[in-house]
């Protein structure tokens, strides 16, 4: 899990490892539905997960009551197994618009704007004031 999903779903970065759970520091999620479905994972883990206090005459806050330490048993067994929620699409005919397509065309041109944006604002700023001038 990432740091940034750990914090989405209140748990404390340094607790994290304690309850184990492998922390990668490198961001990887870039959809919001990737996020959400593991922060939804995530709490599902802790609502599960039964934790002992370290001194059993002194447990601290997020550590397990004593009757769900008293119900605990070991688990065999995947612990929570991922479902991968893939949906295959239909088969379909293929349109005159996505024929007619150029994908590198379309992204060489969109990295060109991005890239000479302000110039051509700059020169439609002074096409405009020479408009202004004229009249």
């Amino acid at each position: 899990m990432c740091v940034h999903i750990c914090l989405a779903a209140n748990i404390n970065k340094k607790v994290v490892p304690t309850i184990g759970i492998a922390v990668d520091p490198r961001p990887r999620n870039r959809s919001t539905e990737s996020l959400q479905a593991n922060i939804r994972q995530l709490r599902e883990y802790r609502s599960k997960l039964i934790l002992f206090p370290r001194k059993a005459s002194a447990p601290k806050k997020g550590d397990s009551s004593a009757e769900e330490i008293k119900m605990a048993t070991q688990l065999v067994g995947p612990v929570m197994p991922i479902r991968n929620t893939y949906k295959k699409e239909q088969a379909r005919v293929i349109s005159e618009d996505e024929k007619n397509f150029k994908a590198f065309a379309s992204l060489h041109m969109a990295r060109a704007n991005a890239r000479l944006f302000g110039i051509h604002a700059k020169r439609a700023k002074e096409a405009a004031v020479q408009d202004v001038e004229k009249k």
